[in-house]
C-alpha cells in the first residue's frame, strides 16, 4: 500500500457542518475507508490548513477517486501528496 498526506481546508459550508454536526468527521472517515483507503492518522491543525490525514491506499487512482468525491461535496478543499519513508527514498527498503 502506498502512503499519502492529505491537507484539508474547510469551506464556509464545511465549517457550518462541523459546528452543527461535529461527528460528521468520523462519518466521512468511514466513507473514505469504504472507498478502499485506510486512515493511518488524522490531526486538526492551526494555520492555513484545518486537518492533515496520513492515508494508505493501493494506488493513485483510488486516492484520486476519494479526493474527487470529497471535493465534489463543496465542504472542503484538499491538497494530496504521495509520500514515502526515508528508507524508501534512500533505497534502503
Amino acid at each position: 500500500m502506498a502512503t499519502y498526506v492529505m491537507l484539508t481546508t474547510l469551506t464556509d459550508e464545511g465549517r457550518k457542518t462541523i459546528k452543527s454536526h461535529p461527528q460528521r468527521i468520523k462519518e466521512v472517515d468511514k466513507e473514505v475507508e469504504a472507498m478502499g483507503v485506510k486512515i493511518i492518522a488524522q490531526y486538526a491543525l492551526l494555520g492555513p490548513y484545518d486537518f492533515v490525514n496520513i492515508l494508505e491506499a493501493p494506488d493513485n487512482v483510488t486516492v484520486a477517486r476519494v479526493v474527487n468525491e470529497l471535493g465534489s461535496r463543496g465542504t472542503l478543499q484538499t491538497m494530496t501528496m504521495a509520500a514515502m519513508t526515508l528508507d524508501e527514498f534512500c533505497g534502503n527498503s
